[in-house]
């Protein structure tokens, strides 16, 4: 072999050589790049990991002494409140407002209610019509009536059933004013009676409200339906006064008729004096 050939057989080697280098010296230098990147990326995960689970411990503990403090120091005064709660409920069960006491106060209540409701509204409803002509009949249904809307109606027969007052040329003056005045306080006195038949029943309907309240009522409503009951009452005192002042309105107008026939009376006399004393005069 010649020189030419041997030398181009080492620089052949010779490259191929330096080529097998190049390519493992590649390789390490991957291989090392990939285990440096694989490590960084455990590295991270696991302070992405880590952070989290020392928050979370935190959180933890910050709930546990806040359900510790609720448990320990809450949970102790909240045990005595509702013992003292179940103390007072004791007393006002066993002292104050009895179970027992109060069913026998119910039943009474319902007994009476079931005894005497039926009774008293056939008592206050009951129409007595004595009437038989026609136009009596109608007067006296309007004063059954109840209901303050037929005071017109009253009126117009009160009218036909006791007359008019007569004209002018057919009574004396003082005659016409006395039947008006007469004709006036009547009126006047039925029409009350009628509008104290309707505040009766209104009356009645809120007594027997107040009875059902009472069968049914609760510990500690007492005051509520006494004043309810004082309203009524009051209520009541005033419809009683209002039919006082009518009867001694119609009374005042009895006295006043009665003094107005002794004047006429003495009027008559004085006349008839004036008239035989002037007879015995010209005689």
């Amino acid at each position: 072999m010649n020189d030419e050939t041997m030398t181009t057989t080492e620089l052949t080697l010779n490259r191929a050589g330096c080529a097998g280098e190049t390519a493992g010296a590649s390789k390490i230098s991957r291989s090392s790049w990939w285990k440096k990147r694989l490590a960084v990326t455990i590295l991270v995960v696991e302070v992405c990991f880590a952070v989290p689970r020392l928050a979370h411990g935190q959180f933890l503990s910050v709930f546990d002494s806040i359900f510790s403090s609720i448990q320990t120091d809450m949970g102790s005064a909240l045990k005595a409140i509702n013992q003292i709660k179940q103390q007072v409920q004791q007393l006002y069960q066993t002292t104050m407002w009895p179970l027992a006491a109060l069913n026998q106060a119910r039943g009474f209540v319902s007994n009476s209610i079931n005894t005497y409701r039926n009774q008293m509204n056939q008592i206050f409803t009951t129409k007595f019509s004595s009437a038989v002509l026609p136009g009596p009949q109608q007067f006296e249904t309007l004063l059954h009536s109840r209901l303050s809307t037929q005071i017109p109606s009253l009126q117009t027969s009160f009218t036909t059933n006791y007359g008019a007052v007569p004209p002018a040329n057919a009574a004396r003056p003082q005659d016409r004013v006395m039947m008006d005045m007469d004709d006036a306080l009547s009126q006047q006195n039925l029409k009350t009676t009628l509008i104290a038949d309707q505040a009766q029943d209104v009356t009645l309907q809120a007594t027997n409200l107040m009875e059902n309240q009472v069968a049914t009522s609760t510990p500690g409503s007492n005051p509520f339906l006494t004043a309810e009951a004082q309203i009524a009452n009051l209520r009541c005192q005033a419809y009683m006064q209002k039919m006082l002042a009518a009867q001694l309105r119609q009374e005042a107008g009895r006295i006043a008729h009665d003094n107005a026939l002794v004047k006429s009376r003495a009027t008559a006399s004085g006349s008839v004096n004036s008239m035989v004393t002037g007879a015995l005069t010209n005689h």
